[in-house]
């Protein structure tokens, strides 16, 4: 049996996060290319240090035989209400398509919410494009509810 491991991602991660994070994007034929020589632009490693300093957040590689098979981030927000009830927030979540259908997705999720578990949240909670119709059906087989109608303004 192959090995699921689950780890920080580092520096040297950035590429394979930035090419599962495009490969999962929701405009399927419409989504265009990744440009390649982009994904060492500075603004990426900018971002990258500014999550990882941030103890409320983790930036997560999965992977198989030492190969990065997914990714996700973890921030945990603070809130006044439920007496002030901390939030495991998971973003960004992307498995290579060919690694779909193996249980590995399920297995990063889990231990993503174990994490938050450990850190006192009391609920877990993520977005997904209205049109990733797999994807939804896949947080709900993992026991997420489609609770609330989520909104974003671009600026």
């Amino acid at each position: 049996m192959i090995s699921l491991t689950f780890r920080d991602a580092i520096p040297a991660d950035i590429p394979i996060m930035l090419q599962l994070s495009h490969a999962g994007d929701a405009r399927g034929a419409d989504t265009p290319s990744l440009d390649l020589e982009s994904l060492d632009d500075p603004r990426y490693r900018a971002a990258f240090e500014e999550i990882v300093a941030d103890p409320n957040q983790r930036l997560i590689v999965a992977e198989v035989a030492g190969e990065v098979i997914g990714t996700l981030q973890i921030t945990l927000v603070a809130g006044l209400p439920n007496f002030g009830m901390k939030r495991g927030l998971l973003e960004n979540v992307h498995i290579r398509a060919d690694q779909r259908g193996t249980g590995h997705g399920s297995a990063l999720v889990k231990w993503a919410i174990e994490r938050c578990r450990e850190a006192g949240c009391g609920n877990v909670q993520l977005t997904s494009n209205k049109v990733r119709k797999d994807a939804h059906r896949f947080y709900v087989k993992l026991g997420f509810q489609q609770s609330h109608e989520g909104f974003k303004l671009k600026l």
